[in-house]
Parts: structure tokens; sequence; C-alpha cells
């Protein structure tokens, strides 16, 4: 049985899920984490619910099929089902991995208990933080075990480039592909992702175990 697992690593390497305009359902990997995944016509949900119930949902918005995944209406039911809360539909990009060395120098904050570690830790496991002058590079584990990374520049060195260079120094770091979930309204990473040679491979949005109160994080 494919897993979601299976489906992000295809998709790492170009291959999609057929352009069918289907919905595949699968198995959450984590308790932390469900969701829904929008690839070229096709859609992934994963959750623990009864596939069933997702398809029957789907088959109930009055909308193009194509839509269906993240339409309102059908993303209002799945949390009401599970009880969970979102923030936004992201665009979802992937790296491969780059030889060499990053392009800005990188000190490791090996304090588990800095803001940054502590708060990268509510979503992702296997966190790291690097802090660089004027910017912080994050990676962990996230869904489906992926790597992902998301970057922090600080005010006054904005529209120099750093953030590219953070996202490409995790190109390099890594041994394995990198995601990056970004807003598509965020036209300023995005264009930063692009440049460091991050392609778009789809939409996603994330569902979360709904918190009395969600701590501060600083912006990714």
């Amino acid at each position: 049985m494919e897993t979601l697992r299976d489906i992000l690593e295809a998709a790492a390497r170009g291959v999609f899920p057929p352009d069918d305009g289907g919905t595949t359902v699968v198995p959450q990997m984590s308790r932390r984490d469900a969701g829904v995944l929008a690839f070229t016509a096709h859609s992934v949900v994963f959750t623990d619910e009864d596939p069933a119930w997702v398809r029957e949902e789907l088959r109930r918005v009055d909308c193009d099929p194509l839509s269906a995944s993240m339409n309102p209406r059908f993303l209002s039911a799945l949390m009401a089902r599970t009880g969970r809360t979102a923030e936004t539909i992201d665009a979802v990009l992937v790296g491969s991995p780059l030889p060499g060395v990053p392009p800005v120098r990188l000190r490791e904050i090996e304090d588990r208990s800095h803001p940054r570690v502590r708060c990268a830790g509510r979503r992702r496991d296997e966190v790291r933080v690097w802090a660089a002058d004027g910017g912080v590079l994050v990676t962990g584990r996230g869904i489906g075990g992926r790597l992902e990374v998301s970057v922090e520049v600080d005010e006054p060195v904005r529209h120099r480039g750093l953030g590219r260079l953070l996202v490409t120094a995790a190109r390099q770091l890594a041994t394995e592909p990198v995601w990056a979930q970004v807003a598509p309204g965020n036209a300023r990473s995005v264009r930063a992702f692009q440049a460091a040679g991050y392609l778009p491979v789809g939409a996603e949005i994330l569902l979360t175990a709904r918190q009395r109160k969600m701590p501060v994080c600083p912006s990714e």
C-alpha cells in the first residue's frame, strides 16, 4: 500500500500522482500531522479518518472536482470531524541537495531551550537551528518524515539576498531533498526559494491539533 512518504519521495524526484482528477487517501504518518496535498489534477488527503467519509464529503462539494479537496467547505468539514485547525494553504517547493560549502557563515545553536528551537519543535522533529549574521536557518522532520526548511531574516538586512543564501545553505547541509512550505502571498520568500533552485510541486494545508494557547514564534 502506498504511503505518504512514498508519494513525497516520488514527487521529490519529479514523479507525481496521475493527473486523473482523483484523490488518494492515506493514513497519517504521525498523530501530529494531518492535511491535504494538491498536485496537478490529483489530491492526497492524509488522515486517519475513514476514507469512505472523505470521498463522500468531496462529492458533496459544489465546485470543480479538481478543486474540491482545497475547497473551504471540505476543509471545514475535515477540521470539524478531526477537531483540528489550520493556518493557511501553502505553496510547496523542494530542492535537491547541493555540493559545496554554504555561501554564508553559520553557527549551530545547540541549546535546546533556545526559543527558536522550542518553537520549531512544535511542528517538526529532529530540529536543527543555525544562526547567521542577520538571520536564522531551521531544518527538521515534518510531514511524512520529510526534511523541511524555514528561515528568518532580520528586518534591517532584508532585501539584500540573505534569505536566498540561507535556503541555498540548507541544500548544501542536506544529503536528501529539502522541502519548504511558503504562503503564496509571500512573494519575497517564494522568489528567494526559486532563486535558490527550489521547484514548486503543489499546494498543501496542514491540520494541527487545537491548543488553548499557541506560543508566538518568529516568522518563517
